[in-house]
C-alpha cells in the first residue's frame, strides 16, 4: 500500500531501464510489497538474468543494477539503503571463492531470496515488538500510511487491546486518508485530524507512532513531511516519539540540517499559485524517544552500532 504510492510520487523521475521496470513490476504484484522488498526481489531476479561467465561479471552487473535503480530515483533513500544492504548480503560470503561459476550464481540467487524473506518477516517481528507499548485506552497518534505502523495496530487489536488512533491528514498526499480508512476496515478506534491540528490534539495523545522512509546513522529519521514539526510538539507537550521501521532502512547518511538532502517534491496548487513542496522531512534524534525494528527495540545512539554490524 505505501509503497506504490511512494513509488507513483517519483514516478517522473525515473528512467526507464530494464531493471526499473523489473522493480515497477516487483511492485505491481501486490500492494503491500514495500520498496526495499520489491528492490531486493529485482537485483535477484538481476543475478539470474545475468550473461556474465566470470565473478568478475557478475559482480559488474550487479553493481550496474543497484545503480540503475538509484539513479532512477536519486531521492528515494529506501532504494538506496535496500541496494546496498542487498550487495553487502548477497556476496558477504566465502561461497565466492569456489570454483564451480554456476554453483556461485545459485549461491547468491538463494542469498538473495533469502534476505528478501528475512525482509518480508520483519514486520511480524516489529508488531510483536511494538504492540506491547500499547496499553488499554491509550491515544496514538500517526502521520502517513506507513504499512509497518498499521501491522503493528492490527497486531494490538488482534490480541485484544483497545485504544484510538489519531491519524493526521498528511497532505500533500492522501497517506492520511489511506491510513483512516486503513484502520477503519480494521475496526479500530480512529479519528483524522488536519495537519494543522496537530499541536490542539495533542494534549489527550499518549503517544506518537511513525514509520521511515530511512533511519540515519545519527539516529534520526527520513519520513514524510511534517514528521519533523509533530515531533517536535510532542517533545514540547512531553509525548514519547516511537519509530517503527525495518532494519534495511538503516542508511549510511549523516544529515545535519534539512538542506542536507536531496528530497523528492511535489506541486500543490493553492488558489492561483503553485507552490512546490517537499515530501520528506530529517527529524533529528533528540526527538525520537525509541525505534522499534525487526533487530529490537534501540535508542537513537545505537543506530550507528547495528550499521556498522549491518555493513561490516
Amino acid at each position: 500500500m505505501a509503497a506504490v504510492g511512494a513509488m507513483s510520487g517519483m514516478a517522473g523521475q525515473a528512467v526507464q531501464g530494464t531493471v526499473t521496470r523489473h522493480l515497477h513490476e516487483e511492485l505491481q504484484k501486490s500492494t503491500e510489497v514495500t520498496v526495499a522488498v520489491a528492490v531486493i526481489r529485482t537485483l535477484t531476479r538481476a543475478i539470474q538474468r545475468s550473461t556474465a561467465t566470470t565473478v568478475m561479471g557478475l559482480e559488474k552487473d550487479l553493481h550496474a543494477s543497484t545503480e540503475e535503480l538509484k539513479r532512477s530515483y536519486p531521492t528515494a533513500i529506501s532504494v538506496s539503503a535496500a541496494s546496498e544492504l542487498f550487495l553487502r548480503f548477497v556476496t558477504r560470503t566465502t561461497a565466492l571463492d569456489v570454483s564451480d561459476f554456476e554453483a556461485l550464481k545459485q549461491h547468491l540467487i538463494d542469498r538473495g531470496n533469502k534476505f528478501a524473506e528475512i525482509s518480508l518477516a520483519s514486520k511480524a517481528k516489529i508488531a510483536e515488538l511494538g504492540e506491547r507499548f500499547l496499553h488499554g485506552g491509550c491515544v496514538v497518534m500517526v502521520l502517513g500510511c506507513s504499512s509497518v505502523i498499521l501491522n503493528l495496530l492490527e497486531t494490538a487489536a488482534s490480541k485484544g487491546k483497545f485504544f484510538t488512533v489519531i491519524v493526521v491528514e498528511s497532505k500533500p498526499g492522501t497517506e492520511g486518508l489511506r491510513m483512516y480508512k486503513a484502520l477503519e476496515r480494521a475496526n479500530i478506534q480512529v479519528t483524522m485530524i488536519l495537519d494543522a491540528q496537530v499541536a490542539h490534539r495533542l494534549e489527550e495523545v499518549d503517544m506518537v507512532l511513525i514509520g521511515a522512509e530511512a533511519v540515519v546513522e545519527s539516529g534520526g529519521i527520513i519520513n514524510k513531511v511534517g514528521t519533523y514539526q509533530m515531533t517536535l510538539l510532542a517533545g514540547v507537550k512531553g509525548k514519547p516519539v516511537y519509530v517503527a521501521a525495518e532494519s534495511y532502512k538503516f542508511s549510511r547518511l549523516y544529515p545535519l540540517h534539512q538542506r542536507d538532502l536531496s528530497m523528492a517534491t511535489e506541486k500543490v496548487e493553492i488558489g492561483s499559485s503553485e507552490l512546490v513542496v517537499p515530501l520528506n522531512d530529517y527529524t533529528p534524534p533528540e526527538n525520537i524517544t525509541l525505534l522499534i525494528t525487526d533487530l529490537g527495540v534501540l535508542t537513537p545512539a545505537a543506530v550507528s552500532d547495528q550499521l556498522i554490524q549491518l555493513y561490516q
